[in-house]
């Protein structure tokens, strides 16, 4: 969702945590602070934007007469799974064509992503560039599948292709719809470094450090920089 902010991806070893030093603390006030502020400003946004979700999603349905929403299934805190909501971006039955792109995969690890993408439809392709097709998520976070800043939610396969048990420590916390390694790299960084930077992020947490993520992510939103 979000491009590299090259101020935080300078030096990508400090983010490193060796696994027998990485260490989960549930951080009670921290979590009740945070969810506070979730269900605040996911209403407020949800108000202030309404006008737009409806006019994307009308240009949506009149494009192909498809679904307004595309609903994944994703693996949430502790491994828990949960309907993420999207603004539809590719044509009907996509999902059922992966298998035949898997062999243009350029991502790394269990990740999936190609260039030019031919399922994307049309308005898909600007909802992407601009992260509207993320705005719908308001909804997961109202609902407590989600946070604002925390690492992104995995796909099952993805999570099934792990390599290392600290892969999974992603789920330590409640995933997020924006992340530490998106304002620090976007998804141009490998995937194990993703994990690192999650990990990082786990054990770091606080109100400021999610107060700077989202400071960085604002202003890379709406310039559209390193969107896809």
């Amino acid at each position: 969702m979000i491009p590299p902010n090259t101020s935080m991806a300078k030096d990508l070893s400090k983010y490193h945590i060796p696994d027998d030093q990485f260490v989960y603390k549930e951080k009670r006030v921290f979590q009740f602070v945070k969810r506070g502020f979730d269900i605040f400003n996911a209403l407020l946004a949800l108000i202030l934007l309404s006008p737009l979700l409806i006019i994307v999603a009308i240009i949506i349905k009149c494009y192909d007469r498809g679904p307004v929403f595309f609903k994944q299934e994703r693996m949430g805190k502790d491994g828990k799974k949960f309907k993420m909501i999207k603004f539809r971006s590719m044509r009907v039955g996509a999902e059922g064509e992966l298998h035949g792109l898997m062999d243009r995969n350029e991502a790394s690890g269990p990740l999936f992503k190609i260039k030019d993408d031919p399922r994307i439809t049309k308005p898909g392709k600007f909802i992407r560039k601009t992260s509207i097709d993320e705005l719908p998520q308001l909804f997961n976070i109202l609902g407590g599948s989600m946070s604002f800043v925390g690492p992104r939610p995995a796909l099952e396969r993805e999570v099934e292709a792990y390599k290392f048990e600290s892969d999974k420590w992603r789920m330590k916390v409640k995933p997020g719809l924006t992340c530490i390694w998106q304002v620090s790299g976007r998804s141009n960084l490998p995937f194990a470094e993703q994990v690192e930077m999650d990990k990082y992020y786990i054990v770091h947490r606080n109100v400021l450090l999610d107060l700077k993520i989202l400071f960085l992510t604002v202003p890379a939103v709406l310039t559209s920089d390193g969107a896809e």
